[in-house]
Parts: structure tokens; sequence; C-alpha cells
């Protein structure tokens, strides 16, 4: 019968390191699939790797793919890849090991770090934006997959418009399994309305679209804090800026309630993304930056049930009526007016 411990034995057994004993922990927040965190005894030594195993989501073999993609391209806190399995031959899932990196999870961490910390860590998320954008572009735009061992873009077109409403529709329509299924016609109602001030052209860039403080480790004594950029299992081809407001509304709106907070941090972002990237939020971005917020509010959105399985009935309560208030906030904003 399979279990978490029997399954990640037969990897450690398969795969090579010596051990003597073994034990494991699942991570405490981000992570997309099975992922254990599994410390190893040797010969009195004790080292740490993670285990990932398949759980049938999206394309398993494009995310130990990218982090050597990545790691080679650009300066990117990424874990290195030990051992990949796409067709195991014992009987478990898809797997790969990575090395474990140390530090603090940010998303844990990022509301009570003092005013020069946060300030650091949002410049320095600026500046991993800037160097994936500035290094890795593409074609065309749509998810991304693997053929015959190539990065590609699957059903590449050239309209980010169209691409990207169809991105939100997908959101929209997964509502419907969620406590938010009455915001749906809003929902649908906002983004036809405002869709337009999206432009179709670009440039394609690659973009994390779980890049989010949950996936990132931190060290907050570091001029470089992020240690480590997790779960490259959903990427894009897609607009740079898309990615910049997506993570603008990740880490600094709605996290700090202040409006100086916030126009602070997101000067260090644009300073750190700048490094790599020309850039300036102009009225135009400004529209964009609206909407985009609001897409990546329906995909939080979506995702509910997921996100809050092992909260209480009481923090699931706060937790919806939250997002509620964020969304009438949001389709309040008519960028186009």
């Amino acid at each position: 019968m399979s279990t978490p411990e029997r399954d990640i034995e037969v990897v450690l057994e398969d795969s090579g390191p010596d051990f003597e004993t073994f034990s494991f922990e699942r991570p405490t927040a981000g992570h997309q699939g099975e992922v254990f965190l599994v410390t190893l005894e040797y010969a009195g030594e004790t080292y740490e790797v993670v285990v990932k195993f398949d759980n049938g989501e999206g394309q398993f073999a494009v995310e130990p793919f990218l982090h050597d993609y990545v790691a080679d391209r650009t300066d990117l806190p990424v874990p290195r890849i030990l051992v990949f399995e796409k067709r195991p031959d014992l009987d478990v899932q898809p797997y790969f090991v990575t090395e474990r990196i140390q530090g603090e999870n940010l998303a844990q961490a990022l509301g009570q770090l003092d005013s020069e910390t946060r300030g650091r860590v949002l410049e320095h998320v600026g500046a991993i934006l800037g160097d994936m954008h500035s290094e890795i572009g593409f074609e065309g735009f749509g998810h991304l997959g693997l053929d015959d061992g190539r990065l590609v873009v699957n059903e590449c077109c050239w309209d980010w418009q169209g691409f990207f409403q169809k991105l939100v529709e997908h959101y929209i329509d997964r509502l419907a399994d969620t406590p938010f299924a009455d915001l749906q016609r809003p929902a649908t109602q906002y983004l036809d309305d405002n869709v337009g001030v999206i432009e179709s052209k670009g440039v394609p860039r690659l973009v994390h679209d779980d890049f989010r403080p949950a996936n990132m480790l931190f060290d907050p004594t570091s001029s470089e804090p992020v240690t480590t950029v997790l779960d490259w299992q959903f990427v894009l081809a897609g607009d740079p800026e898309y990615h910049l407001a997506r993570t603008d509304f990740l880490f600094i709106d709605p996290a700090f309630r202040d409006g100086p907070t916030r126009k602070r941090l997101r000067k260090r972002l644009y300073e750190g993304y700048r490094a790599h990237m020309e850039f300036e939020p102009t009225p135009g971005y400004e529209q964009r930056r609206a909407v985009y917020h609001f897409a990546t509010l329906v995909w939080r959105m979506a995702s509910f049930d997921v996100a809050f399985a092992d909260f209480s009935d009481l923090a699931q309560a706060r937790a919806e009526a939250r997002f509620r208030k964020q969304f009438d906030q949001l389709v309040s904003i008519q960028p186009e007016a």
C-alpha cells in the first residue's frame, strides 16, 4: 500500500544516497503537489533533501527542467535537481529530488518584518523578476511545455489580450466550486468591460505563475534576502507587466493596509526590477495593473477550498469575508473610465 513513508523510502533507496534512518515532514506553506522535506542520518552526519511526487496536475517534467534551464541563464536562486525519474521502475509516481535550501518561509514572516528588511526583500524580489524577464523570452504567448526535451510554448499565440482573457475566464469558471459561485456573473462583467485596456502586443517573457511569498525562502540578514524560488510547476510565456503587477498584488496589496507603506514597497519593487529591465509605471500601466490585480484575486479565490482546507471554520469564514471585500473594492475600479 502506498504511503508517504513507504514512497519516500523507495525513492531514497532507488536514487542512491546512503542513509541509516530518515524522517520527513510536509512544508507548512506554499508548494503544489506532494512535497516532503526529508532528513537523512548516516555515519553520524545529517543531511537534507526535498522530494516531490507528481500529483497529476500540469506537466510534471517541466518543473525539474526549468530548475536547470533558469539556473543556466539567470542568477535566480533555484535548488539544484539531484534526481529526476519521469518513469520510475518501481511502484511510485514520477518524482524528483532537490537539494534543500535553508531559509524561512517568506509568507509566514512578511507581515512581521521591520520596515528596512521588508524593503530589501521587495527590492530583491523585483530584481529576480527583472533578471528572469531580461534573460528568457519566447516567440509567442501561452503555457509552457516540453517537446522532445525542448521548452516550447503550447498552442502558441501572438495576442496577449486574447490569451489573458481566456486565462481569467478559466479562473472565473472555477469559482463555481467555491463559496464564491455567486460572484461569477459580476466577475465576468468586469472582465468584459475592462479587458480592452490590456494590450494585445508585447514581448513574451518567462512568467512563474505561482510566484508568491509562500513559494520563497529567505534570510532576513542577507543583502539579497530571497534564498530560493520554489514551485516552477505552472509557467507561462506572458507579458512581463502581468507578472510585475501580479507580484505587486501578492506581495504588497492587500498585505499592507496603509497607502504610504504600499507606495514605498512598490517603489522598492520597481527599483529592483529596473536593475535588469527598463520600466516606468505610466498611466496606461496603472490601468492594466488594476485589471491584473482583479485577475490575481480571482485566481486566489478559485483555489480557496484547497488553500484553506486545513483551517478552522472561523478562519475560513474570515478569509471568505476578506476576499469578498477585496473583490468589491477591485470591481469598483473602472480602468477605462
